[in-house]
């Protein structure tokens, strides 16, 4: 019989760099295969933070989000090591992700908010360290206004005042093939601080706003349909799949044409510039 007694979570300690790289690679693959391309808005690339911890702080619009921030965190920002929290009932379905810099929390309770807190304190007492949240606490539409904060997103500027808060706006809309891009940009960066000196509910509406600003900016891009303002940090296979672009592709051979996968060649013909 199992003690009720959990360990607690050690996300420093549990971390492996060469398992990291594994399930990158692993993460990479898999995106590729499900999705047509991981986009940044040029204008929302990261920033040279100095030599302070980093806190991302992103919407929660769907179940990507979680690959996107792996995705980003070893394509961007490599040199910074990752932390994430997540639902330990979640989590405890995953194990292998702990080695990955995933740490389990407690929600919905003043236990697991305390605890939350401890551990982000101690992540981030190093400055060659991030931590990659959803602020929001639950899955949230791209579209809700005021952009939701959860009270341990609000209160932890009191535990990493020297560390900078970044938001991150995630979409994941289709354009004109078959899988849905992902698209991201990294908005203008909140020092902790700043947030510190504000009481909670001014501090909340703070994160709220400066996500919500960066979500907007992002929704005016994704709506152009132009991959040309977005840089490819990621490109999946484009195409329907199956024996249809095998037919496809046999016709070009025999034609002498240049066989194009994508439902709508003409769409993007800047792809190249991404």
């Amino acid at each position: 019989m199992k003690s009720s007694n959990a360990a607690p979570e050690d996300p420093i300690g549990s971390f492996s760099p060469w398992r990291m790289a594994f399930f990158h690679f692993w993460f990479r693959g898999f995106f590729r295969k499900h999705m047509r391309a991981c986009r940044v808005a040029r204008w929302g690339l990261p920033r040279n933070y100095g030599n302070r911890p980093v806190v991302v702080f992103a919407n929660h619009p769907g179940w990507w989000d979680g690959v996107a921030f792996m995705l980003l965190s070893q394509g961007l920002m490599r040199e910074r090591r990752m932390f994430i929290p997540m639902d330990k009932l979640a989590l405890d379905r995953y194990p292998f992700m702990r080695s990955l810099g995933v740490f389990g929390v407690e929600t919905g309770t003043p236990r697991g908010a305390v605890a939350f807190l401890k551990l982000a304190k101690e992540v981030l007492a190093d400055p060659g360290r991030m931590l990659w949240m959803n602020a929001p606490g639950r899955f949230s539409d791209v579209r809700e206004r005021p952009v939701p904060i959860a009270p341990g997103m609000t209160r932890l500027p009191e535990f990493a005042p020297d560390a900078v808060f970044v938001p991150l706006a995630l979409d994941y809309p289709f354009w004109t093939e078959r899988k849905a891009e992902m698209l991201c940009a990294f908005g203008d960066p909140i020092a902790g601080q700043d947030l510190v000196v504000l009481d909670r509910d001014a501090r909340s509406v703070a994160l709220s706003d400066a996500l919500a600003a960066t979500m907007d900016r992002l929704a005016g891009d994704a709506i152009t349909r132009d991959p040309a303002r977005f840089e490819a940090l990621i490109r999946g296979r484009e195409g329907m799949g199956g024996i249809f672009p095998l037919w496809r592709r046999l016709v070009a051979v025999v034609t002498g044409r240049r066989y194009d996968p994508r439902h709508d060649p003409g769409h993007d013909p800047r792809e190249e510039a991404g």
